[in-house]
């Protein structure tokens, strides 16, 4: 019969209008740094959960996760070096391709970028690149001096699909002399759109066409690697190396793109940090509220403690007061905190539009726009914190209620 009743108290009190302004604007700036302070904290993890996806979705799924390429230059045996890696039980599949480091002319603009010369057939088990190429693989077409270029190196160079361009390429020379680069005319068969820095910096070409440019005949530079699980890449590519006949290089994605991750993991756990310190200092209103409540409700006390209430009564009145107010702030906050993530990606592309500024430039970031993925465990998380908090924040309160002394409020009033 105790806890019905207290909660029944408690929720008059909390109802109920308050006989002192000071005391009701505390009680809803409590309630009010709550709900902002939870709203905060779950749009903010909903983007890292989104900037977390975007890695693993639209990063991992096109750069190699790891890859062997030759010490000595390149790979002449490279299909056995291909059957040798897949034979390691987390290898998913591997493929040959030739890199260039090259300087791209269009007019009077230059744009220096590396390009990957890969088989579509082999690159479509270790990549799913070939999606986000406009016309897929059939754009380029083998022996007609064909690439597809990011979209960020088409514009900067001003080219679109179909327009012709030079590529310079470093010339090789074991006697190390300077010597002029290669000038290679080729034609732009499709656009590369990932949205992100690997637009501005890569570019696609058959790898028979790149192999005829660099007179390498059958050799290639190296062979890229599908591994599983791919937070594991640098141990299994190391595993792999040591069971590998030829003498290679390792290399694995966390080596280009592992600060990444641990950017995102680290923002995370200060998010967690943050979500804790801001709800505490709002819980600190809550402190404010229940003890001005206390002084305003002690004439009420004193007629609770002459009809029979004992200490325990008293105390979970007050601690069912302040719940009252974490839980509708966090309600609240919530509710704003789910709207407002849903719906990230699209209010901040209209505020884009409207001011006519990007915030995330594909030329400096992964990705060109704020991404964001809610996670029902981060809403449930950073709600449960905030009510915990406001249980910690009543306890106070609740105890200077008990040590009120009736005969000394009641012969006061």
């Amino acid at each position: 019969m105790m806890r019905p009743l207290s909660l029944a108290i408690g929720r008059r009190f909390s109802r109920a209008r308050q006989r002192n302004r000071l005391v009701s604007f505390i009680s809803l700036s409590s309630v009010i740094g709550i709900a902002v302070g939870v709203m905060v904290i779950i749009v903010g993890l909903s983007a890292m959960n989104g900037f977390e996806r975007e890695l693993n979705q639209r990063v991992l799924s096109v750069v190699p996760h790891a890859q062997v390429f030759g010490v000595n230059g390149p790979i002449d045996n490279w299909q056995q070096v291909q059957r040798q890696s897949e034979q390691h039980p987390q290898v998913e599949a591997a493929a040959p391709y030739v890199e260039l480091t090259v300087l791209m002319e269009h007019g009077s603009a230059l744009k220096p970028a590396q390009i990957r010369a890969v088989d579509p057939m082999s690159e479509q088990a270790v990549s799913r690149i070939g999606e986000y190429i406009d016309g897929g693989w059939e754009s380029l077409q083998p022996g007609q001096s064909s690439l597809v270029l990011g979209q960020g190196i088409a514009s900067q160079l001003g080219v679109s699909q179909g327009d012709w361009l030079t590529v310079m390429v470093p010339a090789t020379d074991s006697s190390l002399h300077l010597r002029a680069p290669k000038r290679v005319r080729m034609q732009v068969a499709g656009l590369l759109r990932l949205g992100g820095q690997i637009d501005h910096s890569l570019a696609l070409m058959r790898l028979q066409d790149a192999q005829a440019i660099m007179d390498m005949g059958a050799s290639v530079t190296g062979v890229s690697l599908k591994v599983s699980p791919v937070l594991q890449a640098r141990h299994i590519v190391r595993e792999v190396g040591q069971t590998l006949s030829a003498y290679v290089y390792l290399k694995d994605w966390t080596s280009e793109f592992g600060y990444l991750y641990r950017d995102i993991q680290l923002v995370r756990a200060i998010m967690y940090l943050v979500m804790v310190l801001v709800i505490g200092v709002a819980c600190f209103n809550v402190v404010s509220t229940l003890m001005m409540s206390v002084k305003d409700r002690a004439a009420d006390i004193a007629i609770l403690r002459t009809m029979g209430a004992d200490d325990r009564l008293i105390r979970r009145i007050f601690i069912w007061y302040g719940l009252f107010s974490g839980a509708l702030g966090s309600l609240i906050g919530s509710a704003l905190g789910v709207g407002i993530a849903s719906h990230l990606t699209a209010m901040l592309s209209h505020v884009e539009q409207w001011i006519g500024h990007r915030f995330l430039s594909g030329d400096v970031y992964f990705i060109n726009f704020l991404p964001s993925e809610l996670h029902l465990s981060d809403v449930c998380l950073v709600s449960a914190t905030a009510i915990l908090l406001s249980l910690l924040a009543a306890w106070y309160p609740a105890r200077r209620a008990c040590q009120l002394q009736p005969a000394a409020v009641l012969s006061a009033k």
